[in-house]
């Protein structure tokens, strides 16, 4: 793993030492990457900064984190990731982490907000599917997929405001993550998909042929939560409402405070919503429902459009 590799992925160049297959390749045009991805041995860097059973240490200048049996990681400066593995760390972990928790946490440093979730384009803007683990937000990007739809990003999104305060998603790269259960439910097989490391009934599903690459407005955020009621309901988000809900989905949001991100954030977020609409989407626990859904959030994004 000395070679450096160079792909793109969040509208950075980044060059590493870890192949990272999920990410589109490129050629380094620059002399220096937007992000190089880096071994190195951070064991008494954590010594130092580190208190027993601590997962995290942040603050303003760097953001490290030590995922045991997998590797110590520190990044920095919005352009650095270091690694330090542990023996016998499988590289799939490695490239969980990385592509995970280290991107996201470039991404702030950068000042690009960072929403946990899944965006696809409708209409030739951009809506981010948000929500906790588990409330089915690939699932429900999938079936926008399946209906024809293209996928921005899965899992984190990259929003950046422009010169008039409009909120922009720029693509990630072309990767799903699927559960078993919801590749069943869309008629497919696990056959010929890589399991993501730990979790071996959750897959990943390349998307390339339904893959954007050019950044888009941002013009809805859309909460996905699970509810017990059998009915399915999309319901306006409003007034202070929506920056709880922008803060609460922010990926990695424990980040924020210690690293000095507060004031960034909510100004960010604040200007967001201004421009973006904001519904929560309750669906039921008792089936499954993800076509309903988007035909649901289908029919108020256009009726939202008429009205506008």
């Amino acid at each position: 793993m000395n070679s450096y590799r160079t792909y793109t992925a969040f509208g950075l160049t980044i060059s590493s030492e870890f192949p990272l297959p999920e990410l589109l390749p490129t050629k380094l045009e620059a002399k220096v990457p937007d992000v190089a991805i880096k071994q190195a041995d951070l064991q008494q860097v954590w010594f130092e900064h580190s208190e027993d059973d601590q997962y995290f240490v942040i603050d303003e200048t760097f953001i490290m984190f030590r995922m045991p049996e997998v590797a110590i990681f520190l990044i920095r400066n919005g352009n650095e990731i270091l690694v330090s593995s542990f023996d016998d760390a499988h590289e799939d972990h490695i490239r969980l982490y990385t592509l995970g928790t280290c991107m996201g946490a470039i991404l702030m440093q950068r000042k690009v907000l960072p929403l946990h979730g899944s965006a696809v384009v409708i209409g030739g803007k951009a809506y981010a599917i948000v929500g906790n683990s588990g409330a089915g937000k690939s699932t429900l990007a999938s079936a926008f997929i399946k209906r024809g739809y293209q996928l921005l990003s899965d899992d984190v999104i990259p929003v950046t405001l422009n010169e008039s305060g409009c909120p922009i998603v720029t693509p990630a790269y072309p990767q799903q993550k699927l559960w078993l259960e919801s590749l069943s439910q869309f008629g497919m097989t696990s056959d010929g998909y890589r399991p993501i490391i730990d979790r071996e009934t959750k897959f990943a599903i390349p998307v390339t042929n339904q893959f954007v690459t050019e950044p888009l407005p941002l013009a809805g955020v859309i909460e996905l939560v699970k509810t017990k009621n059998e009915e399915i309901e999309m319901l306006p988000i409003q007034n202070l409402n929506k920056l709880h809900t922008l803060f609460v989905h922010t990926y990695r949001n424990f980040f924020i405070g210690p690293a000095g991100l507060m004031d960034w954030h909510f100004h960010t977020t604040a200007r967001m919503a201004n421009h973006i609409e904001l519904f929560q989407l309750q669906r039921p626990i008792s089936r499954f429902t993800a076509h309903d859904l988007t035909e649901l959030i289908l029919e108020t994004v256009y009726e939202e459009e008429k009205v506008i």
